[in-house]
């Protein structure tokens, strides 16, 4: 069966690399224009152009897809695979051959943008991929195929790429049943819905009124895309790791703690350990390192 496959972003580029493990037959493939990137804004391309051009099928970049659907209708394939594309696709697009997503979550829980920073960010214990056939309203398609997976400790690019390797297995099941004529369609219950959207800078400000709990939710979830941070003396702090330490360590809220080999924060609950942080101009380096070399701010309170 001619696959035609549309993503964007790292999260697409496993799936899509997982299906070719699989010997599915990838024709071609749809990905977004390349865009700047880094500090010198060079032109880069999307880690599914890459993959595809290092693997010989042909690639399309498409700024949007409705203008471009002469070009698509040209190319001979069987059914269209979505996975992070970027991009809603018209009905136009659909109606030409079955669409099916590549959604990780367990709809229709996290419709949208940030499934797993969500799933993470809640605390949820399991999340897992929906196969589903794309539908105008964003992930409101009816479920092909569904399956859960538990939530450990990850941070967000791990349990990504958990999710994105078992989603390319997923589709390798659901190519399986359109061949064999089995593939079944079970609508959604909409009344169960919950969309989210994408995060903004803001969102990553650590506030200690939180839990400890809380917190390192937050920062398993937004740290590695997004970035978490705090504020000490008028300057901000990125923060990529953290660990509850409420039974090895009391202080005040929002303090903290003075002890050199430990940089401790008080919370609403407890208390939380930078084990990775980075100053302005600076080097990621230890949450122990910082302390050692910032022993200033022991004993002092983080901004609001």
């Amino acid at each position: 069966m001619k696959i035609l496959f549309l993503g964007s972003s790292r999260f697409s580029e496993i799936v899509m690399q997982k299906m070719l493990d699989l010997n599915l037959n990838i024709v071609a493939c749809i990905t977004q224009p390349d865009r700047p990137s880094g500090r010198g804004h060079k032109m880069q391309a999307t880690e599914v152009k890459k993959l595809a051009l290092k693997k010989g099928i042909d690639v399309y970049t498409f700024e949007r897809i409705k203008p471009n659907l002469d070009t698509i209708k040209a190319i001979d394939y069987d059914v269209a695979v979505v996975a992070s594309f970027g991009q809603i696709l018209p009905q136009d697009f659909l109606s030409i051959k079955l669409t099916i997503n590549v959604h990780p979550s367990l709809l229709p829980k996290y419709r949208g943008a940030t499934p797993i920073q969500n799933a993470i960010l809640n605390g949820d214990e399991m999340t897992g991929v929906t196969i589903m056939k794309v539908a105008k309203e964003v992930d409101a398609g009816d479920i092909i195929l569904q399956k859960q997976m538990h939530i450990k400790d990850e941070y967000y690019n791990a349990l990504e790429e958990k999710l994105a390797l078992l989603g390319g297995e997923m589709v390798y099941d659901v190519i399986k049943q359109i061949e064999e004529k089995t593939i079944k369609f079970t609508p959604q219950d909409h009344s169960k819905a919950t969309l989210v959207s994408k995060f903004n800078k803001e969102d990553g400000k650590l506030q200690f009124d939180k839990t400890a709990k809380q917190i390192v939710n937050q920062v398993r979830a937004l740290a590695e895309e997004l970035g978490c941070y705090i504020n000490i003396d008028d300057r901000t702090i990125k923060v990529a790791k953290v660990q509850d330490v409420s039974s090895q360590f009391s202080v005040m809220q929002n303090k903290i703690l003075e002890n050199k080999k430990n940089f401790v924060i008080g919370c609403k609950d407890g208390a939380i350990e930078v084990l990775q942080c980075q100053a302005p101009s600076g080097k990621m380096i230890s949450g122990r390192d910082f302390i050692n070399g910032h022993n200033n701010i022991l004993g002092k309170s983080v901004s609001n």
